[in-house]
This record gives structure tokens, sequence and C-alpha cells, in this order.
């Protein structure tokens, strides 16, 4: 079927879930919603147990009223496949389903996601109960878009150590090198005498009395990753037989357990879930005091570079599906943001490009594992102050005339296969794929600079003014010749290229570029504690390369070890720099690739999008804007052709 077409305008949405309440509130809730200015509604995504409360029993009635109910007051809705909850029932159809943890403990039944992915028969009964969605809605009109699932990989549900995984990495394993010799080879299994006869030998890559063989654990999470692929797919092919809507999984932040840009493929928008407070203190490595800083705002950058990553993973389509709208309950420390942040968030999210945030929850939840998560209303039905931020937005959103996406001067790669092979053997603690990343990613935000993410299957750069690839596990053949065809400077590393991809060094070393006239000899990982200063100013942390080179070196640090080197356009990083250097270092590129920066100070950011600049701040106290006071947690939306402040 022919997909439908994206809307034009950015749109506010919300997470509801009727089944929670008594029916007689459907209607308010639904009035209450539209009020608001609210154009969408998940639902149902949980819900399989009242959908199917025993087996080929179907109680499609109140599902039935509660999409007419949500509709009829004017609500778009997006219905979720339950695949994410499975009924206690499902197990005694599939006692095997359960995922088991890399320390054989299964993942049993009480919570959510207690399945694995490599079980063919629950992959099928989740495929089976989005074609009977799909039967019953498929052709519904208040049905705009479907999700599949929700948030793959969360709870570290990726890898599953289960019998049917084994039995699917076995098979996975000949359908790839067809011979156990060819595998034995790749694998290098002479090492510690690790060879097999036959693939029924091989077993999951856990247990083992030291590390295993790292070859062996790269092919399981690329088997591990194919197999989120295949149970997204399944579901995707139950429904496009039914509907022409748009299809979507809701990720998470800094999920990297699985190839988005794959599961992507067979979708047609990327969505996330943004909770800024959550993920400061759950996910991001940053010292105290940014933490406390931020503690109320969020990190200036985390929820910017997710929205520059799904919309690559969405080819241009995404939406933010579940937006923190007050304390959330699963973090070491729930803080409330700041009165404006929620405003401040929705509308950075717009000015990357999103089609709809949507706020979960629409009422907090007073009973189960989420009843201490904030929601646009409290468990009583009062609104919060949240609430008043959103009736904001809907207002200042009909000030919008272009929303259209500028294409970025800059463009990142992010690969997940990297994320995996460092984790597998990171050389020391501290190195985090991610972490490079993002900490990459920062310093070009703090210029005021737009990035654009690409995965490293990408042949063509032409469009941009620089390129920035570091941390690469392995390059692919598109990604050699689109920089061999790319013109701008490029900056390449550190550790990029350094593994073929059965993981093995390979014999011209890395970073396995001739055109970088450079060679890494050996490598150093570096203690918490121990920082090398740079001759220009900055430190070198976590990772330093020793390299030979004909090369002209920009950087070295003190002891005369070089960090830059530039070779034509081509620039190689042989270290891990500290956020001054790394600034450093990308304004240097800008300016040869004659990109403009700005000196932005700390906690302000800003977003180009169609004729508009977007200022944030995320400061806890106001600073100066041409003049102005922008106060905490405010934004500033300027149109560029005249300067005209048009919402601040």
């Amino acid at each position: 079927m022919v997909v439908s077409a994206p809307q034009n305008s950015p749109s506010l949405g919300v997470c509801y879930y009727p089944e929670h309440w008594p029916e007689e509130r459907w209607a308010q809730d639904a009035r209450e919603m539209v009020a608001l200015g609210l154009s969408w509604v998940r639902i149902g995504e949980f819900a399989w147990s009242r959908i199917e409360p025993e087996p080929a029993r179907y109680d499609w009635d109140w599902l039935d009223r509660a999409i007419e109910t949500l509709s009829a007051a004017g609500l778009k809705i997006v219905l979720g496949t339950p695949s994410a909850t499975p009924p206690r029932w499902m197990l005694e159809r599939f006692p095997d389903m359960l995922a088991v943890d890399a320390q054989g403990q299964e993942r049993r039944f009480g919570s959510r996601r207690h399945y694995c992915f490599s079980h063919k028969g629950y992959r099928e009964a989740a495929a089976q109960m989005a074609a009977r969605l799909g039967e019953r809605y498929g052709q519904n009109p208040h049905i705009q878009a479907w999700q599949i699932d929700n948030e793959y990989g969360c709870h570290d549900t990726t890898l599953s150590y289960s019998d049917a995984a084994r039995a699917a990495f076995r098979q996975w394993l000949c359908e790839k090198y067809k011979t156990i010799e060819a595998l034995n080879q790749a694998w290098g299994n002479v090492f510690w005498s690790m060879n097999y006869d036959r693939f029924e030998e091989i077993d999951l890559p856990h247990l083992t009395v030291t590390e295993p063989n790292p070859a062996n654990v790269m092919d399981f999470r690329r088997f591990a990753s194919d197999q989120v692929v295949a149970f997204n797919y399944a579901q995707c092919e139950a429904l496009r037989a039914y509907t022409n809507k748009p299809l979507i999984h809701n990720y998470m932040g800094r999920i990297t357990d699985f190839d988005h840009f794959t599961v992507g493929e067979d979708l047609e928008i990327a969505s996330w879930d943004s909770y800024p407070l959550g993920f400061l203190e759950d996910r991001l490595e940053a010292d105290t005091d940014h933490k406390l800083a931020y503690t109320r705002q969020g990190d200036p950058d985390f929820q910017a570079f997710h929205h520059d990553l799904y919309r690559a993973v969405g080819k241009g389509r995404w939406w933010v599906m579940e937006q923190q709208p007050g304390p959330v309950n699963w973090a070491p420390y729930n803080p409330a943001p700041l009165p404006g942040m929620v405003r401040l968030w929705t509308w950075e999210a717009f000015a990357h490009g999103a089609e709809v945030v949507s706020y979960f929850r629409w009422r907090q939840c007073p009973f189960a594992q989420e009843q201490m998560h904030a929601g646009l209303l409290r468990p009583d039905g009062q609104a919060t102050s949240a609430h008043g931020e959103v009736a904001m937005l809907a207002q200042e959103l009909t000030a919008l005339e272009d929303t259209k996406q500028t294409r970025a001067s800059i463009a990142l790669v992010f690969d997940y296969a990297s994320a995996w092979a460092w984790d597998i053997q990171p050389q020391g603690e501290s190195f985090n794929y991610f972490r490079l990343i993002f900490a990459l990613y920062k310093a070009l935000r703090r210029l005021g600079l737009s990035v654009d993410i690409f995965p490293p299957t990408t042949e063509d750069f032409s469009t941009y003014k620089t390129v920035l690839i570091p941390g690469l596990f392995s390059w692919t053949d598109a990604l050699r010749r689109a920089v061999k065809n790319f013109t701008g400077p490029v900056l390449i590393g550190p550790r990029a290229g350094s593994k073929t991809p059965d993981f093995q060094i390979a014999d011209t070393l890395p970073p396995d570029m001739p055109e970088l006239g450079v060679i890494v000899t050996h490598v150093e990982s570096l203690r918490p504690n121990l920082s090398l200063p740079l001759e220009k100013g900055g430190h070198v942390a976590h990772w330093r390369e020793y390299v030979e080179t004909d090369g002209h070196v920009l950087e070295h640090t003190q002891d005369g070890v070089p960090v830059l080197v530039k070779q034509n356009h081509l620039h190689y990083l042989a270290a891990w720099p500290d956020a001054t250097a790394l600034q450093r270092i990308v304004q240097h590129l800008c300016s040869e690739a004659d990109i403009q920066t700005y000196a932005l100070p700390e906690g302000l950011r800003c977003r180009e999008f169609g004729p508009y600049r977007l200022y944030m701040n995320y400061g806890a106290q106001a600073m100066q804007l041409n003049g102005h006071a922008l106060p905490p947690a405010s934004i500033r939306l300027i149109n560029t052709t005249d300067n005209h402040i048009i919402i601040e």
C-alpha cells in the first residue's frame, strides 16, 4: 500500500490509557485534550490482556468505544501493537519465550518486555495480533498512524541467552559462513584451541571463564540486532496488508544495543522518548557540578543529539512520542523541571524537525509501577504546571509559517556496530563510543552549529561542508568512497578503522586508510585521574594513540606526541581531547570549511530551521542575548530574514 503523506505543520499529542480509567471519564478527557490544543493521542501499546483476555477470545468493544470517543472530540489516534506486554496466558502457550540474561537467569513475568526476540512462536503471535488489529482498524479513518511495540532494548532486553537464541544464533552463523572452516578462520579460533568442528557445538558467548572471543561476541551482537529487525518486520508486514497509514517505532535515549537505522528501513517514522531530567541522572557521564547545574533542565545537548539521530533513522520523518512533563519515577533522583522547561524542550524538538511532540502522559496513574510518574493532570484530574505550558505552546505554534528543515553544514557519522565493538573490547574502562560521539556533538553545539547524522553506509556527503567520523570500528566500502569523493575537511578518529569486520587488526594497521598518511603503532588508555596537557591548551583524557605520519601535525601533547594530523583535506585525531581542546579543533575545521560559528555562553544553545533561529537558555540564570535578557528556561524565536523576534 502507498503510505499517507506527512503532515504540514507541527502538532501536539499525548499518551492515554483508557483501560486505566472509568469509561465515563473518557469523553471529558478527550474534550479537555482538544481544548488544551492537542491533536494526537497514542493508545493501546500495553493493552494486550484487555484486547485478548484469553487465547483466541477478543474483546474489541471497549477499544471500539475508546476510539470512537477520542475521535469524536477531534483527536487523531496512534494505535500501538501491544507486543511489549504479552499477557500471562502467553507463558502457558510458550513457556520458553522468556529472555535469559547473561548470568543465565530468566527475565520473568511481572513487569514488561519479558520476551526473547529470537522466539519464533512469540514473534508469530505478535505478528498475528498486529494482523488482527489491522483487520479491525486498518481502514478506520480515525487511526492515523500505528506504533509497533514500544521501546525495543529498554531494560536491557536486546541480548538474550535463551535456548531459542542459541538455536537461532547457530542458524544465523551457518547462513553467514556456510562452512565451519570459514567461521574458524574469521574468528581466529586457532587462538586458545577454540576451533569448532560443526555449528551445533557453538554456544552463546557468556559464562566463560574469562572474556570470550571478541569476534564471537561481535557476531552475537550483529545477530541480536538482526533479531530485533526481524521481530519488527513481522509486525510491519502483518499491518501493511490492511493500512496505508505510517508505521512508527518508539525508541529510547542512549540505547545502542541494536541498529536503529536497519529497523527504521521498515518504518515510515521514527519516534523517541525525551526524558531530559531522567537521562541526565541515569544515562550521562558528567561530573557532579554539571549535573547539579542542569538538574532541573537536563543536559543542553542530549535531547538535541537524539532529535538529530532519529531524524536520520526516520529518513527525515520523526516524532517525540513521550515528552517528560514533570518528575519521572525511574531515575536515581527525580527532580521537577524548572518552570518553562517543558515549553523549551518542545520548541527544541520542533526546531529539529519533529512532526509531533506527545507528552507522557495525560493523567498520572494512581496505581502500579508508574504511579510516581507525573502527567499533564494529577491523579485527581487537576492540571499540573506543565498543562499551562502546553496551552501556551499550542497558541505559539500558530505563529509558525515555514517549518521545513534547513540542511546543516556538518555531517556526523554514527555507527551502532562501533558501539558494540567498543563495549566488547574497550581497552579502557572509560572508552565508550556514545560518549566519544556525544563529546564531539557537544563541541559543535557550543559553537551554535546544526548537525545532520548519517549511518556508515552513506555514500555521498557532497552537499556538506565538513564531515566527522570518530571512533569507527571498521570501514564500509560505501563510506570509503564517500570520503574519497568528498573535497571538504574530514575529521577521522580516534580509534577509527582500527579493526576489520571480523574484529582483527588489518595488515595495513589502523586507521586502515592510506590517504590519511597515518599509521597507529600502539595505543594507551588513561586512568581517570590522568590527563595529558596539549601544547595549545586543554588536555587529552581517556585515550591516546602513537602514530607514524608524513602529514602536517596541527596539535600535539606537551611531550611531543602528535594528536591532530592533516594530510590534504583529511584530518586524523589520534587522541580523545577534553571539551576545551575539542572545541578548538572543531573551530579549526569550521574555519577551513568556511562555516560561520557563534560564541555562545555556557548553557545557551541555538538551532536554525526554515527562516528561524531558536535560542534556548538551558541555564538556571538569566543571560544576555543581543543586549536583551533571556530568562532561565526560556526561548527566543527570531525570523532571520529581518531579525524580528516572533516569540520569547
